[in-house]
């Protein structure tokens, strides 16, 4: 069934994988290219790291038997929010397959909600990980099931189950990866999974990351004992080392950076898991922003509009609204078939691989749904919903979605761990009070001092004295926490910057010129 909808959307079999990774000086970006199609796209900026998978040493500071929740100081304005079921040693998540190995604490005691205050009481220390970032005025949610992510392993001190992946589906290599796990000298009360990277490892592989974790944890431990709460024991990696570690797998061609010094440290981290991927990694040193060269740019900005076209002529809309995200299906231009049902068919597949990329790339999450175009044919709508199933599978959010209903729907759920792509890029608009957004004045900074190093570059043989006219907003922004910044633009390109606010610019509108003629400068 999947092999005929490839062959509807024209999906080649292989694919030729690129990793572009743009490092600035406010910013560092990650996007995936297959076949030079943005299907991945991360950012990370200086002020706002990722705390999803962050480690704290936390204090209980009240218990809310009402809502069977605490609330735990780790050191951040809002208490993180502890449900009693996370707070309570859970099996392994429904997404691996147990394999039971000895232990030689023997059987544990069955915790239940009522025990929690008595095991946590206020003002009792207590280790949890972040699984969900503070959005909007909520705090984070953590959880005492800690797990560390390696490369082919995932690490689980408080647990003495292991598994593998159901991603991983043959029968043949399932069993293989089971003698493996076996073989595995695991200390007593440590779980571990297998992740679906493993597949195909050999043991080898298996061993190094397990002792790498394992030297991993000892040090947590050792935070723990050495630090009175609240206190941060074991940090997240940044983006680069999540991209090598999460995305640098087989089917990645070759990767370009255009950062000296993030590709070197690519290489170390490489090295320790294979040497031979060190030959993929490339330095990107043209005048042209890396993320222009390879057309990613164009890419993104297409990609987060209100309306998404797709190649055969038809759309997608997708609002985001407080209570769920809809997406509405439109036959738009694809209207010339004979067949209307073919027509329909077409829009419909094409829609689906379009969602499931667009949740990805706009990191949306909560209740989702999908209002396709109606189908007469029973068959017709399951292929739609097992293309869906299918394309959501690469998605690292853990996602479930539902056959399409009788009035044309598919409903899903994805796993929100962190704000959107676009909460952590817009704020609200102060020209429409909220009923619209604005890109942040940190956002327009970031792309005020990437146009000025291509203008600059571009006419440093011919202009050496700069004006920027822009919002006074951002101008007040630039000086108090760029300013460093564009001295060292002016030391690069020996130039002068002069700046003038206007109130009447737009939040989002600058323009460079000749300082001498007034003559506008262009990228």
């Amino acid at each position: 069934m999947i092999d005929k909808v490839r062959k509807l959307l024209g999906i080649p079999r292989k694919t030729g994988n690129k990793l572009i990774v743009s490092v600035e000086k406010l910013e560092r970006r990650v996007a995936l290219l297959e076949n030079g199609r943005l299907e991945e796209y991360s950012v990370e900026r200086n002020t706002s790291r990722n705390i999803v998978g962050s480690v704290y040493k936390g204090r209980v500071k009240n218990i809310e038997m009402g809502l069977k929740a605490m609330f735990v100081d780790i050191g951040f304005e809002k208490n993180a929010f502890l449900h009693f079921w996370d707070a309570i040693p859970a099996a392994l998540d429904s997404g691996i397959e147990e394999i039971d190995r000895p232990s030689k604490r023997g059987q544990r005691k069955r915790i239940t909600a009522k025990d929690i205050p008595n095991i946590y009481p206020v003002g009792s220390d207590v280790i949890v990980q972040v699984t969900k970032g503070p959005i909007g005025t909520k705090g984070p949610r953590v959880t005492t099931n800690l797990s560390f992510a390696g490369r082919y392993l995932v690490l689980m001190p408080f647990s003495d189950r292991s598994g593998i992946s159901r991603k991983i589906e043959d029968p043949k290599e399932r069993e293989r990866l089971r003698k493996i796990l076996r073989e595995l000298d695991i200390p007593d009360g440590i779980g571990v999974i297998i992740r679906t990277v493993g597949e195909g490892q050999r043991a080898r592989y298996f061993v190094r990351d397990l002792r790498f974790l394992l030297d991993q944890w000892r040090k947590v431990e050792q935070e723990i004992a050495n630090h009175p709460a609240p206190h941060r024991v074991f940090e997240e990696p940044d983006l680069i080392e999540r991209t090598v570690r999460d995305f640098l797998t087989e089917e990645i061609d070759e990767v370009v950076c255009d950062d000296r010094a993030a590709l070197d440290r690519m290489g170390t981290l490489i090295g320790d898991i294979s040497r031979r991927s060190r030959n993929r990694l490339h330095y990107y040193d043209g005048a042209t922003p890396i993320f222009e060269t390879f057309g990613v740019q164009k890419q993104i900005d297409d990609a987060f509009h209100r309306q998404v076209w797709l190649k055969c002529g038809g759309y997608i809309v997708i609002d985001e609204t407080e209570a769920l995200v809809a997406i509405d299906v439109n036959t738009g231009r694809n209207k010339g078939a004979r067949d209307v049902d073919k027509t329909i068919l077409q829009t419909n597949l094409e829609a689906a691989d379009e969602i499931a990329r667009q949740l990805r790339l706009r990191n949306v999450g909560g209740l989702i749904i999908g209002d396709f175009i109606d189908m007469k044919s029973r068959k017709d709508q399951q292929l739609v919903y097992q293309l869906m199933r299918e394309r959501l599978k690469r998605d690292k959010a853990k996602t479930h979605v539902l056959p399409i209903s009788a009035l044309g729907l598919m409903e899903m759920t994805r796993q929100r761990a962190q704000e959107s792509l676009s909460d952590s890029i817009f704020e609200n608009c102060p020209y429409c009070q909220g009923r619209g957004v604005v890109k942040t004045s940190m956002t327009t900074s970031v792309e005020l001092h990437r146009t000025l190093n291509t203008v600059m570059r571009k006419y440093q043989e011919e202009v050496h004295e700069f004006r920027v006219i822009l919002n006074p907003d951002v101008l007040k922004r630039l000086k108090e926490e760029d300013e460093e910044l564009l001295i060292e633009l002016e030391r690069r390109y020996a130039s002068k910057l002069m700046f003038r606010g206007d109130p009447t610019f737009h939040h989002e509108k600058f323009v460079i010129t000749d300082a001498n003629n007034g003559a506008e400068l262009k990228a």
